[in-house]
């Protein structure tokens, strides 16, 4: 099924990663636990969804493009059978938007079957498949997560002519994983199935989230914690960058995977990605975010009447920045949160109507009023200057912007769309600038130091984000032919699809 998106035309925002979710729990329906967990972890991925389910002997999988509710019903779950599962929420960033593309991905192999999901992307990616193309791999897709899952189940001598050594131990698939961790080089958040575990892995550097959970009859990996709750688990830990978690019949073993690294977690989870319920270094999103609108109402204060977030990403923000300055909170906005996927593509009188398909003004608290518009961050530009449009149109006398992280300038090459250096508006124009394109009265951000300051101050982490979009400065070597193409981000679709 092919569909519209909605948010191409409404949403300034970087598109989400993925999530991924896998589950060890024999009695269970584990097929229906992961189709809620992936539901709870809906909002970094809505271009396809995938379940992979094992008994231990035979592998089975469904998957296909559109939300979790759209691909999954009881005549399709019902044959998902076993006590193992990984499952996947795709937003595509290697690959194109292809059925083909959509995760998990299974094949079978001599020691048996093999799933892979992945959030993230490899910045080697180009080189690792003309590696496997020149070994004879056929690859079927044009996802660095495919490559992972050929790398995975490549013969002892594709390792040994890599300079690699894969020894048979009682479990054969650690030693492969440790040597796939040698060659692959970007963000990976994994989860792996075989006949008789599932395996969590984490990027040395720890650039994409992922945490370990306790069932009552077993143990669940996800993305983010906000899915442990819906399948009444229990968090207990982050799995650790370069670490490999090992679950089966004998509980939780973890491994060294790879000698960790700078830790350089995706600081933009705390900016934007993360549901404001999932924990992060041991504290709930929302409340780093309302510490971020607290910084920012330190920074960059506004002589206003209301304090008005944009709903509801930029919420928690407005709220800190009401409650640091004094000025009261007050709903200016109200949002239409069933049309971000609309699946239908709008006429052009609609599309003219831009914004207002997704928001509508709440005139009575806007009326006469001088307004401090909060937002969480602006990307290309598109929609902030409609957002503050709207404000006017609702009454407000005055539209002060304040943004609760810095300009982001750079694009992402690890995993996240975050547009290209030719869309990004604070790449091309300074504040002023911007404040004037958007017909704000004024604008400010939250400076660099004072997002990782605000961050620190909740949970504890100082120096140890990624921050590439903000500052350029990126975690990883990024390959020149990379800001080469077009100095866009990582654009295999162009590459490989004819």
């Amino acid at each position: 099924m092919v569909t519209a998106d909605a948010n191409l035309f409404l949403e300034d925002k970087p598109r989400e990663e993925c999530g991924v979710m896998g589950i060890y729990a024999p009695g269970r329906e584990v097929a229906r636990l992961t189709f809620f967990g992936l539901y709870a972890l809906q909002h970094r991925g809505q271009e396809g969804a995938g379940i992979v389910t094992c008994d231990g002997r035979r592998a089975y999988s469904h998957k296909g493009a559109g939300l979790v509710s759209q691909v999954f019903n009881e005549q399709n779950l019902s044959p998902l059978t076993g006590h193992l599962a990984i499952g996947h929420n795709r937003y595509s960033t290697t690959g194109g938007t292809h059925l083909r593309n959509v995760q998990p991905y299974l094949i079978e192999t001599i020691h048996g079957p093999l799933g892979l999901a992945h959030n993230g992307n490899l910045t080697n990616a180009l080189q690792l498949r003309e590696m496997l193309l020149r070994r004879g791999v056929g690859l079927s897709s044009t996802t660095d997560t495919e490559m992972m899952t050929q790398i995975l189940a490549a013969p002892v001598e594709i390792w040994q002519q890599n300079g690699l050594t894969v020894i048979d131990e009682e479990d054969g698939w650690i030693p492969r994983i440790r040597a796939m961790m040698q060659i692959v080089d970007g963000a990976y958040s994994l989860t792996i199935l075989t006949n008789n575990a599932i395996y969590a892995v984490r990027d040395p550097r720890g650039l994409r989230p992922l945490s370990l959970g306790k069932l009552p009859e077993g143990h669940v990996i996800a993305s983010e914690t906000c899915a442990f709750g819906t399948i009444g688990a229990e968090y207990i830990r982050y799995v650790e960058p370069g670490e490999i978690v090992r679950i089966d019949a004998n509980g939780v073993t973890s491994f060294k995977g790879a000698e960790p690294q700078q830790r350089a977690l995706c600081v933009f989870e705390y900016v934007y990605f993360a549901r404001p319920d999932s924990m992060l270094d041991g504290q709930v999103i929302h409340r780093v975010r309302q510490n971020m609108g607290r910084r920012l109402a330190e920074e960059s204060p506004a002589d206003v009447d209301i304090v008005v977030g944009v709903p509801d990403s930029a919420t928690p923000a407005a709220i800190g920045y009401s409650l640091q300055s004094g000025i009261p909170f007050s709903e200016g906005l109200t949002k239409n949160r069933y049309i971000g996927r609309t699946f239908i593509q709008p006429d052009d009188g609609l599309r003219k109507q831009g914004i207002h398909l997704k928001f509508n003004a709440l005139t009575s608290n806007l009326q006469g009023k001088r307004v401090a518009l909060v937002d969480d961050s602006i990307v290309r530009g598109n929609t902030a200057g409609p957002l503050v449009q709207l404000i006017r149109d609702g009454g407000a006398t005055e539209v002060h912007v304040r943004v609760s992280s810095p300009p982001v300038r750079h694009p992402c090459f690890m995993g996240v769309d975050m547009a290209t250096y030719r869309e990004l508006i604070a790449h091309k124009l300074d504040v002023d600038a911007i404040c004037e394109r958007i017909g704000a009265d004024s604008l400010d951000y939250l400076s660099l130091p004072g997002m990782l300051g605000a961050i620190s101050d909740t949970t504890g982490f100082s120096n140890s984000f990624c921050t590439a979009c903000f500052s350029g400065e990126y975690p990883l070597n990024i390959p020149e032919w990379l800001f080469e193409s077009d100095r866009s981000k990582l654009q295999f679709e162009g590459i490989w699809d004819a």
